[in-house]
C-alpha cells in the first residue's frame, strides 16, 4: 500500500466524518422543532457509510445515503401551543440529544485520528526524503 493510498483512505474517512458531523448539527438544531402533524415533524437523520473497493483492492469510505429515523415523534399535550391540533397535541422531533452529543464526540475523535494519520504520512515522507539526501 502506497502513501497515496493511505492518504486517500484517510481523506475519504475525513469526508465521511464531516458528513456525520453536519448531520448531527442538523439534528441538534432541530431537536426542539414542533409540528402540527407527525408527517410534518422533523425526523433525526443518520448517514450510512460503506467501504468501497477500487480496482486496486484499496477500500475507501463512501457515504451511501443519509436516512431518516423510523422512531416515532414525541407527542405532547400542549393546548396553548399555536401549532397544537384540535386535540391540543403537538409533535416534537425524535432527536435524542444525549445520543447525538455522544455521536458527535465519536465523529470528532474519528476525524482527529485521520488527521493524525495524514500527519504521520507527511512525517514519514519527509524522513524518506532526508534519507535520500544523505
Amino acid at each position: 500500500m502506497t502513501f497515496k493510498d493511505i492518504s486517500q483512505i484517510a481523506g475519504s474517512a475525513m469526508a465521511a466524518q464531516t458528513v456525520r458531523m453536519n448531520t448531527i448539527a442538523s439534528n441538534l438544531a432541530n431537536a426542539n422543532a414542533v409540528a402540527t402533524t407527525e408527517a410534518e415533524g422533523y425526523r433525526a437523520r443518520k448517514p450510512v457509510f460503506s467501504a468501497v473497493l477500487n480496482g486496486e483492492g484499496v477500500a475507501k469510505v463512501a457515504v451511501l445515503d443519509v436516512v431518516q429515523s423510523s422512531e416515532p415523534l414525541r407527542r405532547v399535550h400542549e393546548p396553548d401551543n399555536p401549532l397544537a391540533d384540535a386535540d391540543g397535541m403537538v409533535f416534537y422531533a425524535n432527536v435524542n440529544e444525549v445520543a447525538e452529543m455522544a455521536d458527535m464526540m465519536a465523529a470528532s475523535r474519528a476525524f482527529e485520528t485521520n488527521v493524525e494519520v495524514m500527519g504521520r504520512i507527511k512525517s514519514m515522507q519527509q524522513s524518506l526524503i532526508r534519507m535520500g539526501e544523505s
